[in-house]
Formats: C-alpha cells, structure tokens, sequence
C-alpha cells in the first residue's frame, strides 16, 4: 500500500489549508490513521489520529484547530486546518497502522507535504 499525501503550501498566519491522504488500494482492515509532523530540527510528532472507531484525539497544542477525518468511500485521509500559527509550519506525514490490503498488513508512511505558516 503506498499512502499520497498532498495539499500542503504556504498559508497566511490565522488561515486554514485542507491536507489529503489517499490510499493507492482498498483498506478494508485498519487500526488506526495518522497525522505526524516534523519540524526543522524537531522529532516527528503526532498531531492527529483516528481510530478504526471513529475515536479522534489531538494533542493540546492543535486541539479546537485541526481535524482528522476519513472517506472510506474515497479511500482518504483528511486533516483539516485552521487558526494555522507559523509555529505549524511543518513536513506533514499521513500514517497507518494495521492497514490491511488484500492479504497483507502493516505500518505505512505517505511521503510529506509541506506547509509553511507566513506572519
């Protein structure tokens, strides 16, 4: 399973941009679904999960700005952000867990994509 992530770009200061990760196959098995981010010099970080349930949980420093989402129809994975601060700027990576495709299961990383936040 490849995971294609895309949306990113450069955003002011208090805007929103909508980030997207598309499965290359159906899912039809899956622990959970991911938003990570990497600063310059900064461990990668969690910033967004969603259950198989549907149970989302965020960390305090995006909670009330960001929202994880998924389109099992379209095979996607959304971030949806807002108030974005220029301490958001960052590489964006989507992630599963136990994604299952077909016969095969496992942990994937989709590429990055970058947001940038401008004063």
């Amino acid at each position: 399973v490849q995971l294609q992530a895309s949306g990113g770009g450069l955003v002011q200061a208090g805007g929103s941009l909508r980030l997207s990760c598309t499965a290359s196959r159906r899912i039809f098995r899956w622990e959970s679904m991911n938003w990570y981010r990497q600063a310059p010099g900064n461990q990668r970080e969690l910033v967004a999960r969603i259950t198989s349930s549907g149970d989302t949980n965020y960390p305090d420093s995006v909670k009330g700005r960001f929202t994880i989402s998924r389109d099992t129809a379209a095979n996607t994975l959304y971030l949806q952000m807002s108030s974005l601060k220029r301490e958001d700027t960052a590489v964006y990576y989507c992630h599963g867990l136990g994604l299952c495709s077909r016969s095969v299961c496992g942990s994937y990383w989709g590429q990055g994509t970058l947001v940038t936040v401008s004063s």
